[in-house]
């Protein structure tokens, strides 16, 4: 038996060789088990047998040994043996890594744009509550009418400012905001930087079709995602991979059912996907989860239980592998059961029992045959892996990215002018244009002076008064003044230009 058989990804041997077949992988899976049960191994195994067959793959490393994917494995007897006993001619070999991380410290730096977010993903990351994501939700649109562009944090922190000195007009025309409001906006935005979320935001931003290359030699390259810091910062991470998710819904054309997928998408730790996720983004992600295997993307959940995923999501995720679950706690217990009765019985053992009884590098695995319906379910000890078991030094590391196909794209930050620049200029604008009009004021009042020798109107003897010149207005007086001319005129003489975000960005497509 080879890593794939033509028709799908080789999982293992049971009575049978267990495969995943290729043209029902974008019907989604799940892969679970308690940790150090072999999870990762599974999620390696899949990574590699779909990059062999000329599928991309997308995966979160959260431990930091899936980057092992990238360097030849070398088995140990252990391996050699599990390999023998199922019959697998195991040929050690390393799958083509794009290494990517948020932070750009372990891999390129992945960033997108405020606007492509968007308020809805973006209130969730800040954990803002119904209040302030609707002053939220009035900022974007307000950057949307007067043609701002949101590319980074320094964008929205300056359109906030901007919808805060001018509450009371902006107010007239979406709904009041309250400046109080506005500033916890601001200080959850410190927040995220102090996380190190800012370089998450600004450009150039990700382009999927870098996530979706081949190699040289038609195999699909692997992006593997370090998460290590990352998974530090949940809701930073969760949000990153439901915007990830939401722009492969948004741009991939409709396939219906391929022969194989277009790209097999895996979310590590995915119980941080639906921890405390509002309803309406709720709603969305089952509606993404339901839709995008018509795009051809297959997504699956690496969890520890699927008792973490909500079950309008779990009941669309068609091939499941279970590694091995304890369940000590009444919690547990029932997290064990609802484990077990997602999967069709077989008759030769009960699955809730055999979950507990699992050991590491065995799974009871169901998949979907070829008229779509699940097998039953098997007990099946787990390939070995061609690549490396463990994590790639930080020299390996940076030869993979020094031979990588996207080297030099994303690597240095660009900065456009944008809403934070817009801003600054009609406030520089307005302080020339208050003092450009005192200039004139003065030299009126110059000009209106009697000239040198004229006669003076005689003194009445009572103290003669001047005539006060005008007060002179600060510059943040004059700069707020400014500003709204300026909402004024984008009004009537700019038709507003809204931004396009993706379905899980805004409530409303625009």
């Amino acid at each position: 038996m080879s890593d794939t058989d033509g028709d799908g990804v080789y999982l293992g041997q049971s009575t049978k060789a267990e495969t995943l077949l290729f043209r029902r992988a974008n019907r989604h899976g799940v892969v679970a088990g308690a940790t150090g049960t072999g999870k990762t191994v599974t999620l390696q195994i899949m990574a590699q047998g779909f990059s062999d067959a000329g599928i991309p793959v997308f995966a979160a490393d959260v431990k930091g040994d899936l980057s092992g994917i990238s360097q030849i494995g070398t088995p140990n007897e252990k391996l050699l043996a599990r390999a023998e006993q199922i019959g697998l001619d195991l040929v050690p070999e390393a799958g083509p890594t794009i290494f990517w991380d948020l932070f750009g410290r372990k891999g390129h730096p992945i960033r997108t744009t405020m606007s492509e977010v968007g308020p809805l993903l973006l209130a969730r990351m800040l954990e803002l509550n119904d209040v302030q994501e609707a002053v939220l939700s009035v900022t974007f649109r307000v950057a949307d009418d007067e043609g701002l562009l949101l590319l980074d944090i320094e964008d929205l922190r300056a359109v906030l400012a901007h919808v805060a000195e001018n509450a009371e007009e902006i107010g007239k025309r979406y709904g009041h905001v309250a400046p109080a409001t506005v500033a916890a906006i601001q200080r959850a935005l410190l927040q995220v930087e102090d996380q190190g979320g800012a370089g998450f935001f600004g450009e150039p931003a990700l382009q999927l079709s870098d996530l979706m290359r081949t190699s040289t030699d038609g195999r699909g390259m692997i992006s593997v995602l370090d998460a290590t810091t990352l998974v530090n910062s949940p809701r930073l991470y969760s949000t990153f991979l439901l915007w990830l998710m939401s722009e492969l819904f948004e741009q991939l054309p409709e396939v219906g059912d391929p022969d194989k997928p277009k790209l097999v998408f895996f979310f590590d730790e995915a119980h941080l996907l639906f921890r405390d996720t509002p309803k309406a983004l709720m709603e969305k992600v089952e509606q993404v989860v339901r839709l995008i295997r018509s795009k051809g993307v297959g997504i699956y959940f690496v969890t520890q239980n699927p008792a973490d995923i909500p079950d309008s999501v779990l009941a669309q995720l068609g091939n499941r592998i279970q590694h091995a679950l304890r369940a000590y706690t009444p919690s547990e217990q029932r997290g064990l059961k609802a484990a077990s009765e997602s999967f069709r019985p077989n008759p030769d053992f009960d699955t809730a029992t055999a979950i507990q009884e699992l050991g590491v590098g065995e799974a009871l695995v169901s998949t979907l045959d070829e008229k779509g319906a699940p097998t039953v379910v098997q007990k099946t000890l787990i390939r070995p892996p061609s690549s490396r078991l463990g994590p790639a030094t930080d020299t390996e590391r940076a030869a993979v990215m020094a031979a990588s196909p996207v080297k030099g794209l994303y690597d240095t930050p660009a900065n456009r002018e944008s809403a934070h620049e817009l801003l600054q200029k009609r406030a520089n604008e307005a302080v020339a244009a208050a003092e450009a009009a005192e200039a004139e004021e003065a030299r009126r009042q110059e000009r209106d002076a009697p000239a040198p020798g004229r006669a003076r109107p005689p003194s009445s003897g009572a103290p003669r008064t001047r005539t006060p010149a005008a007060p002179r207005r600060s510059n943040r007086q004059s700069t707020a003044e400014a500003f709204g001319k300026s909402v004024a005129r984008s009004i009537g003489s700019q038709v507003g230009r809204a931004l396009v975000r993706g379905i899980l960005g805004s409530l409303t497509r625009r």
